[in-house]
């Protein structure tokens, strides 16, 4: 699916193709097929250090080429993935219109738990510019304010002390430990929840990281997409 040739008819057949939400400078969008090649250009130019691996899978190794195919083909696989059985939505991140990453939030049966796990990466070149929390806030918005969930989670390894520092500084409580295989050695997860009582407590701060009124576009025929099974394959 791309937004070239009629978006109109596109955004009536697949309602999730038209949704946004902006706060300020800051703008997550449905990634259409140009938009994914700039995020997967950027993702080729790196994510992270060599010696680090933050992602369960390790889709940041290789040339540029194959790092920035990896996303184009997990992008093309993801956008069907817009159901109330399995929901995986991937929005692209724009800061004054640059491309800068991407934010998601995924969770199965979400018709009946309206719950999502958030995921996210930042190109190398946007980083420690405060634009991974920002993202993150802008999400916790999106996932309650707009979609209706009820609770949302995140993970990360141990030893990713940037992404588990966005957790804790938009408000998420820690939520247990698990092991899993990283490299082929055992490695140490820490997992966050953030459920509608503890949104409640903490979306004035999140307003204050955003440091704008958020605006949202597009939800309204998406939640009725997220309602129903009608009209998707599954």
């Amino acid at each position: 699916m791309t937004s070239s040739g009629n978006p109109a008819a596109l955004i009536d057949l697949w309602p999730a193709a038209g949704a946004r939400v902006r706060a300020g400078d800051l703008e997550m969008r449905w990634i259409d097929d140009a938009l994914a090649v700039d995020l997967a250009l950027l993702a080729g130019r790196g994510v992270h250090d060599d010696d680090a691996m933050p992602f369960n899978y390790p889709w940041t190794r290789g040339t540029p080429r194959e790092v920035a195919r990896s996303v184009l083909a997990f992008q093309w696989s993801a956008r069907s993935l817009v159901t109330p059985k399995r929901l995986v939505l991937e929005l692209g991140v724009r800061v004054d219109g640059q491309p800068v990453g991407i934010q998601s939030a995924s969770g199965d049966r979400w018709a009946e738990l309206r719950e999502v796990e958030t995921g996210s990466w930042l190109g190398r070149a946007y980083q420690g510019r405060g634009i991974g929390t920002r993202m993150r806030a802008l999400m916790l918005h999106f996932c309650f304010e707009a979609l209706g969930a009820e609770s949302v989670t995140s993970s990360a390894f141990e030893d990713n002390a940037a992404s588990n520092a966005v957790s804790l500084r938009t408000g998420y409580v820690r939520d247990g430990i698990w092991r899993a295989v990283r490299d082929g050695k055992a490695a140490t997860q820490v997992r966050y929840r953030m459920d509608r009582s503890r949104w409640d407590a903490v979306r004035a701060a999140n307003q204050e990281l955003l440091g704008a009124d958020v605006v949202v576009a597009g939800v309204d025929r998406l939640l009725d997409d997220l309602a129903t099974d009608a009209g998707n394959a599954e």
